[in-house]
């Protein structure tokens, strides 16, 4: 069980007082309020011309390998994931919390040759001059040497068809980045010395989002007895445990299921890799590429009783993301996110959002196994509804809460209510 204080209920506090309750400083609350300009989104990409804005809310109640986390930033449009985050890792702290690890931040590039006129003595080739290819990218060519990455390895792969390639994996330590123009920088530097090595002729020199040597992941229990729910007294917690490991089941068996239980697991993920101004986009592309890595699509996160008979939760994928370089040093908020995790290395950023992945498919589990996804998700939806029905200030919350007592949350329905304009 985790000693940590139990962190603030922000949900408590009006919009305004819950920066500083998090502890952050007038600088970084400034920085959150402003968001990025008008004029900083000019510098980021080209023909800019606004800047298109994201819900930034905060889970608690994480805790991870001991050390307790006063709010996880997790940007994202969508009702009830930070919830459902906040309250997973609540039952998880009472155990606790999560524990989390993680491999060395490899990445891979690849540089594909072709019309090599004799393929494996090219590899012979390769292989004697790998040690002097990776010395001259560390220690000699301006354009890759750092102190920050470091090229590692060299392997090659030969891919048969017409016509056949040989494929030359370059093996990169990326440190605290996330590393991809590193990467694709060394790979354009290297390709003119493997064709001179090969007799071939350099295609494509470019970064993998497979990161398949980049994991991280993420374990923890959930006691049974905290499952009980208050809606449905007859349901035993054993058989809402039941229930969970029959659903992950199924994920694991049924690739049809798989993507949806994935889906879910990235709700929670992207958010956050989002709001520390990571690139969602290849965690997504590696995350669901591992999912088949053994041919066939299956579940990232599963779920099992112990013999106490308590549920226990395991992640692990691949998780390129950096703490330095990119948006996270240009985003304001991005900077603001990550000093509110606190982490220090991009390893520990990585087991962290493994943990809000697990945690967020525990969520959606419980879920689905008891009321079924909509009561909960629908209520929170309740209240875009009723937004863009044109409902404003008090009438917000009023004309959602009837919606949900209705059962029937749809726009004409909220519309026909805010007409009415008089006490619900």
């Amino acid at each position: 069980m985790s000693d940590a204080p139990a962190p603030p209920r922000l949900r408590d506090l009006p919009l305004d007082d819950r920066p500083a309750a998090l502890g952050l400083s007038d600088v970084q609350i400034a920085a959150l309020r402003a968001g990025l300009s008008p004029a900083q989104a000019d510098r980021m990409i080209e023909n800019a011309i606004g800047v298109f804005g994201l819900p930034l809310g905060v889970a608690q109640h994480f805790v991870v390998n001991g050390r307790a986390i006063a709010g996880v930033p997790m940007a994202i449009e969508e009702a009830s994931v930070v919830a459902a985050c906040s309250y997973a890792a609540k039952l998880a702290r009472a155990s606790g919390g999560f524990t989390a690890g993680s491999s060395a931040p490899i990445m891979i590039g690849q540089v594909q040759l072709l019309d090599v006129p004799d393929v494996e003595a090219a590899r012979a080739r390769i292989a004697a001059e790998a040690d002097a290819l990776i010395s001259w990218l560390n220690e000699d060519n301006p354009s890759t040497r750092s102190r920050h990455v470091r090229a590692l390895h060299l392997e090659t792969r030969i891919l048969a068809g017409d016509p056949p390639m040989l494929i030359v994996y370059l093996l990169y330590d990326c440190g605290d980045a996330m590393g991809a123009n590193a990467v694709n920088t060394a790979c354009e530097a290297l390709a003119p010395r493997l064709e001179a090595l090969t007799e071939g002729r350099a295609n494509l020199r470019i970064l993998s989002n497979l990161s398949d040597r980049r994991l991280a992941w993420a374990t923890c229990t959930i006691r049974t007895d905290l499952l009980a729910t208050r809606t449905d007294a007859t349901l035993p917690p054993e058989a809402i445990a039941q229930r969970i490991v029959e659903a992950s089941l199924f994920a694991e068996r049924d690739p049809y299921r798989a993507a949806t239980h994935n889906k879910g697991i990235m709700n929670g993920i992207d958010a956050v890799v989002i709001a520390t101004g990571n690139d969602w986009r290849a965690v997504e592309a590696a995350a669901h590429a591992y999912a088949a890595r053994d041919g066939r699509y299956t579940a990232l996160a599963t779920w099992r009783t112990d013999a106490a008979g308590n549920l226990v939760g395991r992640i692990e994928l691949p998780l390129a993301v950096g703490i330095v370089g990119g948006a996270t040093r240009v985003h304001p908020a991005a900077q603001v996110a990550l000093a509110l995790l606190g982490v220090k290395t991009a390893r520990e950023l990585a087991e962290v959002i493994a943990c809000v992945g697990l945690a967020q498919n525990f969520a959606a589990l419980r879920a689905l196994a008891m009321e079924g996804i909509q009561q909960g998700h629908m209520a929170l939806h309740a209240r875009q509804v009723a937004i863009a029905a044109g409902a404003q200030g008090e009438w917000v919350e009023r004309i959602a809460a009837q919606l949900v007592a209705e059962r029937n949350i749809r726009l004409e329905r909220a519309q026909a209510l805010l007409k009415q304009q008089t006490p619900l």
